[in-house]
């Protein structure tokens, strides 16, 4: 398997044209200040290549929607500044919206193709070379773009990788960034609105903000560089029958029909994690697991959610991906409801969706909507060797996987 990747030209693409608003600065919430030290989002569409492909045509067509793309997202196309107080031993980090190269991109080429991208039982390690920024905490876009493209011409397939700053937004900023740039796109150069406007005014607890200050003086306080165990990373597909019938058997179980399929999935996906770590689990079915989990959804509502952000102010931190994670749990990214496979970019529907190095540890398992739809999801699941056997060999957890296309 081709392991090399080379950069063909690189670009820098700023907004094509500036509204007032792009001319201030955006203040970040406590939200977006504690990703300070997490890694970039990297999420990216795999297509086939069309016969008589244009490739410098196409980057043209990609590069023009995105400068107009970036004049709704313009904060994309800015950078961080810090103000540090010595005195007060205290930062504050803002977006310079007008400060820096613009969002980068990069053109590259792989000697592979698609079916080397998708045929391996686990995703092949190349895979993570179809995204700038790799390893880039968020922190970094003080010196790096907060928003870079690579798009990776292979034999056969086309791969647009894209790495966004996540304290510029999270999952669902980041689709609408790109279903957005898609909109752009198909328009051809017609001036549209596009469906979904970005906000880009933060929210704030009652009586703080816009301006917040951290209580560090140098980022080596609150900046880790965070290393992945080795592992492996392998992409499970579930089609609609199989999770109907997974969310039948969990809402039986407790006696309910308020669990959905996600959460029956998550479910599932915990107790088998659980196996060996939380003994609890061993004596309930999949039905408890997912009413624990549906309950803990339910009780995340706006009073949880400002409850945890007044306690940050009270004693604020960032993130640190070693520390925070305990090792031993499952963490779930990413939506089966984002629109991932409606950006066609003139290629037509994608194949599949990769993801980057990004945001992966031991347990991490990040949900994608199947390709086929209608309620389908994959589930892209990060384990060490061992714990990935246990999954590959429980028939419960097989009894609901299914064969996909892609």
């Amino acid at each position: 398997m081709p392991t090399s990747i080379r950069h063909v030209s690189e670009s820098f693409i700023k907004p094509k044209d500036r509204v007032g608003e792009s001319k201030q600065h955006v203040y970040l919430s406590p939200c977006d200040l504690l990703m300070l030290s997490s890694h970039y989002i990297q999420k990216g569409l795999l297509f086939t290549k069309p016969p008589h492909f244009d490739i410098q045509l196409f980057l043209k067509s990609l590069k023009h929607s995105l400068s107009v793309a970036l004049v709704h997202f313009y904060p994309l196309a800015g950078q961080f500044v810090t103000k540090a107080d010595e005195d007060q031993h205290s930062c504050l980090i803002f977006i310079d919206c007008s400060k820096g190269d613009g969002a980068r991109f990069i053109h590259a080429t792989l000697d592979a193709t698609i079916n080397d991208i998708l045929s391996p039982i686990d995703v092949p390690l190349v895979v993570q070379s179809l995204f700038d920024h790799d390893r880039a905490v968020n922190h970094d876009g003080h010196v790096r773009p907060l928003l870079s493209i690579q798009v990776t011409e292979l034999a056969d397939g086309i791969f647009i990788g894209c790495s966004m700053n996540h304290v510029i937004g999270d999952g669902t900023s980041y689709w609408n960034f790109v279903n957005a740039w898609s909109e752009i796109h198909r328009a051809n150069g017609k001036s549209i609105s596009i469906l979904r406007p970005p906000i880009h005014q933060r929210w704030f607890p009652d009586g703080h903000g816009p301006i917040i200050k951290l209580p560090y003086a140098h980022p080596d306080e609150f900046i880790a560089r965070f290393e992945a165990p080795e592992m492996r990373e392998r992409i499970f597909h579930f089609s609609s029958d199989s999770l109907a019938k997974l969310k039948a058997k969990a809402n039986t179980e407790c006696s309910t029909t308020t669990i959905s399929s996600f959460q029956s999935l998550s479910a599932l996906v915990w107790s088998l994690r659980g196996v060996t770590t939380v003994a609890e689990l061993l004596e309930h079915d999949l039905g408890w697991a997912a009413m624990m989990l549906h309950r803990a959804v339910v009780e995340h509502n706006d009073e949880a959610v400002r409850g945890a952000v007044n306690a940050w102010m009270k004693s604020p931190l960032v993130y640190q991906i070693g520390a925070f994670f305990d090792p031993k749990s499952v963490m779930m990214g990413s939506s089966p409801r984002f629109d991932m496979y409606g950006n066609e970019f003139g290629l037509g529907k994608p194949l599949a969706v990769r993801s980057g190095y990004a945001n992966k540890f031991d347990g991490k398992v990040t949900s994608y909507p199947g390709h086929e739809g209608g309620g389908s999801m994959d589930l892209e699941i990060c384990l060490p060797l061992s714990s990935m056997s246990a999954f590959e060999s429980d028939e419960e957890f097989l009894a609901f996987v299914s064969v996909s296309s892609h």
